[in-house]
Parts: C-alpha cells; structure tokens; sequence
C-alpha cells in the first residue's frame, strides 16, 4: 500500500554536513527524512521556490523529453531502503503503455515537483524505517566527551537552524 506525503522541510544536516529532506504523510504523521546531495538540494530547492534559470537544469529537460513523447510523469513512488540508500521508481504513461523507471529518490522528487505529479512513500518503506529509528533509540547513550558534546549541540538546535527552505 502506497501513502501520499509531501514534503515539509529542505534541511540540511548540521552533523553530516548534508541537506536532507523531509516528507510527511498527508492523512497521517509519519514522517521519513532522506539525506540528499547539494546538486540535488538545490535543483529541488529552486523548484519550490519558483526560482528559474536562465538555461534549462537537467531535471527540466527530462520533463521537455516527457512532455513531448506524449507522456505523463503519474507519480513518484519512493519504494525501499537496502543497504543504507533509499530507491524510487517514477511511474510514467506513454500513450496508455504503463512504464516504471528506476530513479533515485531525490531525483524522482525533483521530477516530480517540475510535473506537479504526487509522491507516494511504501507503507513496508515507513514500518522499516521505524524499525530502524527504533533500533536508534535502543542503543546506549554515547556517554564519552564527545559524545555529550554532540548531546549538547543537539539539544541546543532549534528548527532555523536546520536551514532555511520549509514548505
């Protein structure tokens, strides 16, 4: 089963020192972050707030190609996480023959945003992902010096902080 979410924040990571994005479900509140690039970032970025280019992002010229085959970008469906990275497939029509693309995620969700298509999330993706945020939380506390820096830094941070593209 598949859950539509959108995306509620563009944030970037001030440990890992990269952005990641957040979806929310819209008739739930489950939530699923995916770290992202910076190229990716900011293409996605620039979409939500209207900025435009003065030449064509790669991103863009895919929806010109799709647009002008007769097809249609139906949905992003970020489907699994194996081996730490997310997978999406973009699910497209071309005169009424189904196809579905594999795509990273953060490139099915800048295509998707440029399409005004929605974005669906796996239900299996969500309880795995919680399965895992609740492994997270059942580790020992990191109880070093740099491990109660870290806590501190942590605790310290409030939502401006974490960037400044929120949807």
């Amino acid at each position: 089963m598949l859950k539509a979410v959108t995306i509620i924040s563009l944030n970037m990571d001030p440990v890992r020192k990269t952005p990641f994005i957040i979806l929310k479900e819209i008739e739930g509140e489950q939530m699923l972050p995916i770290w992202i690039g910076l190229l990716e970032a900011t293409v996605i970025a620039s979409e939500i707030e209207g900025v435009r280019f003065s030449r064509s992002m790669t991103h863009d010229i895919l929806k010109n190609i799709i647009d002008m085959t007769d097809s249609k970008v139906n949905r992003v469906e970020i489907c699994d996480l194996r081996d730490n990275p997310y997978y999406a497939l973009v699910h497209l029509t071309n005169r009424d023959k189904a196809l579905s693309i594999d795509s990273r995620p953060s490139d099915a969700i800048a295509l998707a945003l440029r399409s005004q298509a929605p974005i669906f999330v796996s239900e299996e993706l969500l309880k795995k992902y919680d399965q895992i945020e609740a492994t997270e939380e059942d580790l020992p506390a990191d109880k070093s010096k740099q491990g109660k820096k870290w806590q501190d830094i942590l605790e310290k941070l409030k939502s401006e902080d974490f960037g400044k593209y929120k949807t």
